[in-house]
């Protein structure tokens, strides 16, 4: 009798502890409406109601640099440490990213102005309901008609139909793809190679009108985390290098003008055991009755056979429950995980996971033989926990 109870059976974890991203009040997707809305775009809504509006706006968007890895670093990061609180006269508050936290989606989220209930990238590979096939919404294969897949204007080309000059500076290498398109496309695309050349360019386009609207964009914190890890010396490298190009760009803002550097998601370290990855190419559990894995490692999107969904969510509850939020696709939609209620598209709807898995402790579900890429890196990121759905909101004005 004793022994009995000892041993317990694992307590799945109630879907509301899942701390929601905020939208409405502060999310990423409420960033450009709130100061496109200052600036006098119509139909758009100041979600984040305490930003002093600019005439002229710019964000600086760092992939892959979350808020608690900043206040992890103020070694590595000064400049961007001392806009954490206001003792320099600048506000510093985290945005939580949206779920899933991750770069397709976060950048929807940011350039539409949309939850991704609405935009519809709500996840890193996601199920396409007409060919039933996986899609992944970062590198857009298989290809498939962008305007389509996300069909509404961006806050760019909203405030460039509204006379403010509007522009994003960037890599050469994003210029054309389907992501551009749908998220962030809208007045003029500029690319240059390095992050001085952005830093100075996104500066003078800031000044080239009486109201801007300029996004420029580093891609290489996230690169840096993924390969090595969280803290190893190649991201600390990086973190030390985007601290110094924010504080170039701040030093440049011209006359009227407000600098917000934002994130995409935060990274967390996944050690390389067992217990910590669960390769689901080895697992029969968790592959029983499921003919799609979708999403990323800690933010999965499960398509089960036609009749199995029932099961499926059991099993995975069982296997994974104490570890992971768990939930069907309605009762996600419902607790507001893409979205706040009322904010689901139709055409998006199958593209969820008929079971849907965030992770709530140091693991993540990998795929070895179909993700073995994925499956290698080290930081990953996608769910709701603090490390990765917290992102730096910090402003300097001129």
């Amino acid at each position: 009798m004793a022994a009995e109870a000892l041993w317990q059976d694992p307590v799945p974890l109630a879907l509301d502890t899942a701390p929601l991203p905020e939208y409405g009040s502060g999310s990423l997707a409420d960033l450009l409406p709130t100061l496109a809305a200052g600036q006098g775009v119509p139909n758009l809504t100041a979600g984040i109601p305490e930003l002093t509006p600019a005439d002229r706006n710019c964000v600086f968007l760092i992939d892959g640099l979350g808020w608690e890895q900043i206040k992890a670093h103020p070694d590595e990061a000064p400049y961007l440490t001392s806009l954490l609180g206001s003792s320099r006269g600048n506000t510093g508050r985290p945005l939580t990213a949206g779920y899933p936290a991750t770069t397709a989606t976060s950048l929807a989220s940011v350039g539409t102005g949309l939850p991704p209930a609405a935009h519809g990238l709500p996840g890193y590979t996601v199920r396409d309901p007409a060919t039933g096939a996986l899609m992944n919404q970062l590198r857009w294969k298989p290809w498939t008609a962008p305007h389509v897949w996300q069909p509404y204007p961006t806050v760019f080309q909203l405030a460039d139909a509204a006379g403010v000059h509007t522009a994003q500076v960037s890599s050469p290498t994003f210029a054309h793809t389907p992501l551009t398109k749908v998220a962030l496309s809208g007045g003029t695309f500029l690319g240059r190679l390095s992050g001085e050349e952005r830093m100075d360019l996104a500066a003078e386009q800031l000044g080239a009108g009486d109201r801007s609207l300029v996004y420029t964009y580093y891609s290489e914190v996230d690169g840096k985390g993924h390969r090595f890890g969280v803290d190893s010396d190649a991201w600390r490298g990086q973190l030390m290098y985007v601290d110094r190009l924010a504080q170039r760009l701040a030093e440049q803002l011209p006359p009227r003008a407000a600098l917000y550097v934002t994130a995409d998601h935060g990274m967390i370290d996944i050690p390389f055991d067992e217990e910590s990855r669960i390769d689901f190419d080895e697992d029969w559990e968790l592959r029983a009755g499921v003919a799609l894995l979708g999403g990323e490692g800690r933010a999965r999107h499960v398509y089960a056979v036609p009749g199995a969904e029932s099961d499926v969510l059991t099993v995975w509850r069982e296997v994974l429950g104490d570890r992971f939020w768990v939930a069907s696709r309605d009762e996600a939609i419902a607790a507001g995980w893409f979205g706040p209620p009322g904010a689901m598209d139709e055409r998006v709807y199958d593209r969820i996971g008929d079971v849907v898995a965030a992770a709530h402790d140091v693991v993540a579900i990998t795929a070895s033989v179909q993700e073995p890429h994925e499956s290698a890196m080290v930081a990953m990121h996608g769910s709701m926990t603090p490390v990765e759905q917290l992102v730096p909101l910090l402003e300097v004005r001129s």
